[in-house]
């Protein structure tokens, strides 16, 4: 059910834990916020100039993650699982204090992040939430990374491909409706690496604070953690679960249909920066324009059948 008002979580929660990428321990404190306001980092370990909004304008990196940077150059990185649990559980409005550079990757998913938010009741707030609908189709490639999207129905469902050489991930591909189906693999499924990618990847000083505990790591024909996987589509879900949060960048809850083949962060945020530049392509709506629109649409359908 698509929301008609804009959220906010009713209380503060906190949170610890590690940087994926910088190895640091990091706290999180995720405030209330009034309407309009959007999701607003604050990086309560610099004194000034340290407000940083979440927008896809501000993406400064997405190599391996995503990484948002104000005009004074303060930072704040692997947003996207954090972002991903706004998206889910519909908040659109908060201030997350955070006192380091990098938000902590807990477990790898989104999973303690949204556990958490459900165990208050969010609060709704006095302004209708606007969605992003698209109008028209726009799509990007950037060498054998491709991502569209389409006119679709009152939801974001996303279809996404991925195609690996290693026998593990292989070709895994799942398509997923946000707003009608059951989202628990998605908000479960772990980031994920190759063995033999690791130490290039220490190279460029990224994963110090990478272990079995936040990533699936795939050695070859083998997963490396005891467990093995949470579900049988964890490593394209977890990239459904990346983009979802990486959307939600663009200010809005878009709807339309994607289709990815092998993308990330990077493609994500060219996509976004495309899409929305190009003005006729998609239109701010709210909830009863959204429905008004649906119900059009299934007269439209009834006529076409009892004709045929």
């Amino acid at each position: 059910m698509l929301n008609i008002y804009q959220q906010t979580l009713s209380k503060p929660i906190n949170f610890k834990g590690q940087g994926l990428h910088s190895g640091r321990d990091c706290s999180i404190k995720i405030l209330p916020a009034e309407a309009n306001q959007g999701i607003i980092f604050k990086r309560t370990d610099i004194d000034k100039n340290n407000i940083i909004n979440a927008s896809y304008k501000n993406v400064s990196s997405a190599k391996l993650c995503t990484t948002l940077e104000n005009k004074f150059g303060v930072k704040v990185s692997t947003v996207e699982h954090l972002l991903a649990a706004f998206y889910i559980t519909g908040i659109d409005n908060v201030m997350v204090e955070i006192d380091n550079e990098e938000v902590p990757i807990m477990d790898g998913s989104a999973v303690d992040f949204i556990n958490e938010i459900r165990k208050q009741n969010l609060k709704e707030l006095s302004k209708k939430r606007k969605y992003l609908r698209v109008l028209k189709k726009v799509d990007l490639e950037d060498g054998d990374k491709k991502i569209s999207i389409e006119k679709g129905n009152s939801s974001l469902e996303v279809q996404f491909n991925l195609n690996y050489k290693n026998k593990i991930i292989n070709k895994q591909k799942n398509k997923i409706d946000f707003q009608n189906d059951d989202l628990e693999d998605v908000i479960n499924s772990r980031t994920f690496c190759l063995y033999e990618d690791i130490e290039k990847i220490k190279k460029l000083g990224l994963a110090k604070g990478g272990s079995l505990e936040n990533a699936l790591v795939v050695d070859k024909d083998k997963i490396l953690n005891k467990d093995g996987l949470r579900n049988e589509n964890e490593f394209v879900n977890h990239k459904i679960l990346d983009l979802a949060g990486d959307f939600l960048l663009s200010g809005f809850r878009i709807l339309g249909n994607v289709k990815c083949h092998h993308g990330g962060h990077e493609l994500t945020n060219k996509f976004l920066r495309k899409l929305l530049n190009i003005k006729t392509a998609f239109e701010h709506v709210e909830v009863k324009d959204v429905v008004i629109s649906e119900k059009i649409k299934s007269i439209q359908s009834t006529k076409i059948a009892v004709n045929a």
